[in-house]
């Protein structure tokens, strides 16, 4: 059963009654769950995404070691069941601050970080395998998009191709979205929100009948659910426009085969049909790029080592060809330096050219 397909009350309420059982039978309540480290990430060569194996990880309440992550769960758990209870969501933040209270008889907070009720929520949506959106847990919104396609949105008819300069925010939630009208041939996605108000501007996506989406950085959950949604279930090609560095292969990486830390919801993240547009090492050569380089440091070696021993890149030989070309070249290059070819070189040239030609790396 897909993610989407569970009803997150009711498990939340079977995951309550399994540890009254516990304590009714006298046991030491626990909670099992797969474990969410590298070393259980599996590649599955398939499906051409990341999974979780069959390592467990196990949360007992009378232990030192685990009693406060378990009542962080625990927590985070009410807290959740409350908001779909009451039929309102809370953001991250809020959750952090809802759980933020001292446990009675002590000097101890519950949480005293974000990061630990994010963790918990995560936790959370691998007990339940519904994701952290289905427990009416938001997280803000970040990243445009901007086209020809008209959605209805909690009974708002909206038109992407008709909202200014800061095109649609993207929120985290995309499930209930309905598409009412889809007029598109593809979609670029890119990292850079400069790059993306420099498309825009230049109506890009009018000339070539496209969606143009971005997220300011590395992708979130909102805009990954987006651009499945639109390539499922209206055939939409994926073309990623990152950085030619170790961060912007790993932004390519994450859409394509789902992240590390979110390898339990690659089912309705990852899009192994994305494709990657540039910028290649490949382009820094046919349109006299190397001026522009920015010499690399230790830790964009290290980040590039890093990427390149991925199960999921280890065999591909044109990214290994791509990842020795950039250490050879000592450098790496923004997307911004096709703009010392004229600003609007990325739109008349650039993008128009690489797809025509089908110049993608897979």
């Amino acid at each position: 059963m897909k993610k989407q397909e569970k009803k997150p009350a009711k498990e939340l309420e079977e995951f309550g009654r399994k540890l009254v059982v516990d304590i009714e039978k006298g046991r030491n309540p626990t909670i099992e769950f797969s474990l969410r480290t590298l070393s259980n990430v599996v590649y599955d060569t398939k499906t051409k995404t990341l999974g979780l194996g069959e390592k467990q990880q196990k949360r007992v309440f009378f232990d030192p070691r685990q009693a406060r992550a378990f009542l962080q769960t625990l927590e985070v758990a009410k807290i959740s069941k409350n908001m779909l209870d009451v039929q309102k969501h809370a953001s991250l933040r809020d959750v952090f601050y809802m759980a933020k209270r001292t446990i009675p008889q002590s000097s101890i907070n519950i949480v005293d970080d974000q990061v630990e009720s994010d963790k918990a929520i995560e936790d959370l949506e691998l007990i339940t395998d519904c994701s952290r959106e289905q427990l009416n847990i938001n997280a803000n919104k970040m990243g445009s998009v901007a086209g020809n396609v008209v959605i209805e949105d909690s009974g708002d008819t909206i038109n992407w191709a008709k909202l200014g300069s800061g095109g649609w925010s993207i929120p985290s939630n995309v499930e209930y979205i309905d598409f009412k009208s889809v007029k598109a041939k593809y979609i670029i996605y890119m990292e850079k929100q400069a790059v993306w108000e420099r498309l825009h501007e230049d109506k890009f996506w009018e000339k070539q009948n496209c969606l143009i989406v971005t997220s300011q950085g590395q992708t979130t959950r909102g805009i990954r659910r987006l651009l499945q949604r639109l390539n499922e279930e209206h055939k939409l090609p994926i073309y990623v426009l990152a950085d030619f560095d170790g961060w912007g292969f790993y932004i390519y990486s994450v859409l394509k085969f789902g992240s590390i830390s979110l390898a339990h919801m690659s089912e309705e993240l990852a899009i192994p049909s994305a494709k990657f547009l540039g910028i290649t090492a490949d382009d820094v050569i046919n349109y006299d790029l190397k001026k522009h380089f920015i010499k690399l440091k230790d830790v964009d070696y290290s980040r590039l080592k890093q990427i390149a021993d991925y199960d999921w890149f280890k065999k591909n030989k044109e990214w290994q060809r791509q990842f020795k070309m950039m250490k050879d070249f000592g450098a790496k290059l923004e997307i911004q330096a096709l703009s010392s070819k004229g600003i609007t070189f990325i739109s008349d040239k650039y993008l128009p050219e690489k797809i025509k030609k089908q110049e993608f790396l897979d």
